[in-house]
């Protein structure tokens, strides 16, 4: 099983944090007590721009969640194709070879699915296996390559694609003043990535995905997710998320690790869904990483802020086209999110 192609896809709009916060203050008007705290954070979340589907005067009239959930299948179908049919090129296989689609969101709801819709727009098998999947967050990008790499094991001839589309800008809340909105407005970004693995019987020359880890914490379903009501999607973004990576990270990935006969020194490379900042350094302190170790998830939330589920994928494409690990080398992918949760995924180069 192998990562054989990986492509991203992002709106044509980019705007730069000062862009938005100036945006932004304008559509609370005077409900932000301090708005010179709202242009603080966005200077300090570590993003310099993001992609937004929509020019910044756009988005005041979408004013119910029908309209921006509209905006988010339109969007989602176009970014999905785009990427897709990149990685498939990456790839160097055929849409035919594709036996499974994985499609991971959480900032939209659409039935037929986006990976459905995408079959009427493009010559994809007629009789491949459609996996839409709601709800993982952040945690989607490291769990959808692991559930790729279970159907390829089981179909080593077939190729399996993993969509994540994340539109996070269709989802603000101008009503809700709250410390988390305001961070997820600075932080959250809207892009697409699609990675594809094949069976061992298709040729590829992407790294081998050795094996996969699923940890769950119990009664942390408060620290991460939506609140889901007549407006749309109300984040929940507890504080102790940096806390819950500090206390659980370290002791899954020994323990992953060592399932697998290996110890953290055998590891070349950490590839690392971008949090934020703080989830960064607590990344960083608790599994004792040298300086420069996550340097392609602090570029990546630079360049394109907090893709959620796509976050990680995108640092797993600079890995593949610019900073790739030495052959025969170790990495370690991973993910964190709602439940609160955790994925690892262990490549080997």
């Amino acid at each position: 099983m192998r990562i054989s192609g990986v492509a991203t896809a992002f709106p044509q709009y980019c705007f730069t944090q000062r862009e938005v916060a100036e945006a932004l203050k304008a559509q609370w008007d005077d409900k932000v007590p301090n708005p010179g705290i709202l242009s603080r954070m966005m200077l300090r979340v570590g993003v310099d721009q993001r992609h937004f589907v929509l020019p910044l005067d756009q988005y005041l009239p979408m004013d119910t969640w029908g309209k921006a959930n509209n905006q988010w299948i339109h969007s989602a179908v176009e970014l999905a194709e785009q990427a897709l049919l990149k990685a498939v090129e990456a790839a160097a296989i055929t849409l035919d070879n594709i036996g499974a689609i994985f499609f991971v969101s959480v900032t939209g709801i659409a039935s037929p699915s986006i990976e459905a819709r995408l079959i009427n727009r493009i010559r994809l098998p007629l009789h491949v296996k459609r996996i839409p999947i709601f709800g993982l967050g952040c945690v989607a990008g490291a769990a959808g390559i692991a559930r790729a790499a279970d159907y390829v094991r089981a179909f080593p001839d077939q190729a399996a694609a993993l969509i994540a589309v994340e539109l996070c800008s269709l989802t603000w809340q101008r009503d809700d003043l709250s410390v988390a909105n305001l961070i997820s407005s600075a932080l959250f970004g809207d892009g697409a990535a699609v990675v594809i693995v094949t069976g061992a019987q298709l040729s590829s020359k992407g790294p081998q995905v050795l094996a996969s880890c699923s940890s769950f914490y119990p009664n942390t379903e408060d620290v991460m997710g939506w609140d889901i009501s007549e407006k749309g999607f109300r984040i929940v973004l507890s504080p102790s998320v940096p806390e819950m990576v500090f206390q659980h990270l370290a002791s899954d990935v020994a323990a992953f690790l060592k399932s697998n006969g290996l110890t953290k020194s055998d590891v070349h490379s950490w590839i690392m869904h971008t949090g934020g900042p703080k989830v960064l350094a607590a990344t960083a302190e608790a599994l004792a990483l040298p300086k420069g170790a996550l340097d392609a998830s602090w570029e990546a939330l630079r360049n394109v802020g907090n893709l959620s589920s796509a976050s990680v994928l995108v640092v797993l494409e600079s890995y593949v086209r610019e900073r790739r690990p030495p052959a025969g080398s170790y990495s370690i992918l991973a993910a964190m999110g709602p439940g609160f949760c955790a994925e690892l995924v262990l490549l080997r180069w």
